[in-house]
């Protein structure tokens, strides 16, 4: 007897990180907008209530493991038959001197952060390319466009997703498959905790994951190519960028 692939009539989008935070809340956000999630992460028990709540499939497991984005890729695309958007929200992060950082979690961040939703995009967009539709939408973050005190690692591959997505632009440029950007700020979530160092900085105030999850949903929909959240950073950025010995004087002075 046939069986109808997981979603079938709805849009499906595979959600990184989803156990938790943004992930979590971005699944939410977009099963009340009437997408399918297929639930990625390592808790499978959060994972399962994140799939109870969105109505979606928990697809537990490690992309830091070797073979976990094409695992995870397989299990994906023999549910529900095709992937339409891929919301790469995966990431940890550590804080603390470079110097210092232990190299197997040096390895850890940089597959997980980096070479994991590169090896998923590679995975899944032929399959959107073919079908002349589908978006990437990658979790990028405000310490990969200005550089932070004590998070090099953890900002060089933000810093690296950006670039990624910038220069993918060009190549899917007229193939209908679209490629986005969101860069938050602060996020109140476990991120600071499960890094072992609490945030302490006055500015710039954590903002809540489902404000994220909007700005996925309005990347996902609208034409905007990333979204840097909340929007103030922008200002940040643009004094990086034009007039950087000042910025980097500011952030010595304010760390």
């Amino acid at each position: 007897m046939n069986t109808a692939p997981a979603g079938a009539g709805r849009p499906v989008a595979l959600v990184t990180g989803a156990s938790s935070g943004i992930g979590a809340a971005t699944a939410v956000r977009l099963a009340r907008a009437g997408w399918y999630p297929l639930l990625s992460g390592t808790d499978p028990a959060r994972l399962d209530a994140v799939a109870r709540k969105t109505g979606g499939t928990a697809l537990p497991g490690d992309l830091a493991e070797p073979g976990g984005p094409t695992e995870l890729a397989r299990q994906a695309l023999a549910l529900s038959g095709r992937v339409d958007a891929l919301i790469a929200n995966a990431g940890i992060g550590w804080r603390g001197p470079f110097t210092g950082m232990p190299l197997d979690l040096l390895d850890h961040m940089v597959t997980l952060n980096l070479t994991a939703p590169l090896r998923l995009a590679r995975l899944l967009l032929p399959a959107m390319v073919e079908r002349g539709s589908g978006c990437l939408v990658l979790t990028g973050s405000i310490a990969g466009r200005v550089g932070v005190r004590e998070e090099a690692v953890y900002a060089a591959t933000k810093a690296a997703l950006g670039m990624f997505a910038e220069s993918l632009r060009y190549e899917l440029h007229g193939t209908g498959v679209r490629v986005r950007l969101v860069i938050p700020g602060v996020v109140d979530t476990a991120f600071f905790s499960r890094r072992g160092t609490p945030y302490h900085r006055d500015r710039p105030r954590p903002v809540s994951p489902e404000r994220i999850a909007d700005t996925v949903h309005a990347l996902l929909t609208g034409r905007r190519e990333e979204a840097t959240v909340p929007g103030w950073l922008r200002l940040p950025e643009r004094v990086h960028g034009t007039v950087p010995a000042l910025f980097r004087r500011m952030a010595g002075r304010f760390d």
